[in-house]
């Protein structure tokens, strides 16, 4: 358990979990240009994402009334050692879960397990509309703008969704001093024993 209050709860993740998060994931594949993913992944496919991540990173989830309303994780920035300092943040809710304070929860967990690990460099890949529409807002980019990210570059037009094209923008967020003898990150489940 890493936060419980009298309404939500959020723990880490388990493979049993798939299921409901393919749910939550599906509308976003669906319905949004938030993700370019085309097809929803399977929950086998899932399991084997849970799976790469948890080796090293947090992936938590949210639960309200014994049920599942949104996840987020923190991944790595890229495969190259040099970079392991750096991770990548992710977060989908489902209607649910919007309007209780809940990404700003998850952001504030991730982050603080993220210093923990050593982690300096916090990063969200997004993609932006250059005209708001159905199925994209600026909306992750304002709520990333709130949680102290700067917009640190903007691709044009790179990708295609819905016969529409999209661009997609990085915001980063330093949570921790850089140090001239940067020791390993730690493995989050090395942190949760």
């Amino acid at each position: 358990m890493i936060f419980q209050d009298n309404t939500v709860t959020i723990r880490p993740v388990q493979f049993s979990d798939a299921p409901s998060l393919v749910e939550i994931y599906r509308y976003y594949v669906e319905k949004t240009a938030i993700t370019y993913e085309y097809e929803v992944p399977s929950v086998t496919e899932f399991e084997n994402r849970i799976k790469a991540i948890t080796g090293k990173y947090p992936y938590l989830v949210v639960e309200k009334d014994n049920e599942i309303i949104g996840y987020a994780y923190t991944s790595a920035f890229h495969v190259r050692k040099a970079y392991e300092w750096s991770a990548e943040m992710s977060i989908y809710l489902s209607d649910k879960a919007k309007g209780l304070g809940l990404g700003r929860k998850l952001y504030e967990i991730l982050e603080d397990i993220s210093k923990k690990q050593g982690i300096t460099n916090l990063y969200a890949c997004i993609g932006a509309p250059e005209v708001e529409d159905e199925y994209l807002t600026n909306n992750s980019i304002h709520f990333h703008e709130h949680m102290g990210y700067k917009l640190i570059g903007r691709f044009t037009k790179c990708g295609y969704k819905f016969h529409r094209w999209y661009d997609m923008v990085w915001m980063e967020k330093i949570i921790k001093d850089h140090e001239q003898d940067a020791k390993d990150i730690v493995p989050f489940p090395a942190l949760e024993r």
